[in-house]
């Protein structure tokens, strides 16, 4: 059964969109995070590919390049015995409670 990310060879009369968009504070931050973690062990695309296979084909489709690339650093930190999933819950609430959804 084909994944959600694997999409070579889907036939489809969609084109895509190649606009830009302004980046929100929150993908500069989290690349900016991924730049200043150890090299290749948590924003590279072979170490965060894991998690992005992980998410479920419902999910998937309604996400963004960088949500995707959140769901993977998080996979990884877990995995890693770094942070656990209810610690990283526990502080994005208390960031949603501080800045809103908007950051």
């Amino acid at each position: 059964m084909d994944k959600p990310h694997d999409r070579g060879g889907w036939e489809t009369d969609e084109s895509i969109d190649q606009s830009e968009h302004p980046a929100m504070d929150w993908e500069r931050r989290l690349a900016a995070l991924g730049r200043v973690l150890p090299p290749g062990r948590f924003m590279s695309t072979d170490v965060s590919r894991r998690g992005i296979e992980s998410i479920p084909a419902e999910q998937y489709g309604s996400m963004a390049y960088w949500e995707r690339r959140l769901v993977g650093m998080e996979t990884r930190l877990v995995d890693e015995g770094i942070l656990t999933k209810e610690e990283i819950d526990q502080k994005a609430a208390e960031l949603e409670e501080r800045w809103g959804a908007s950051q």
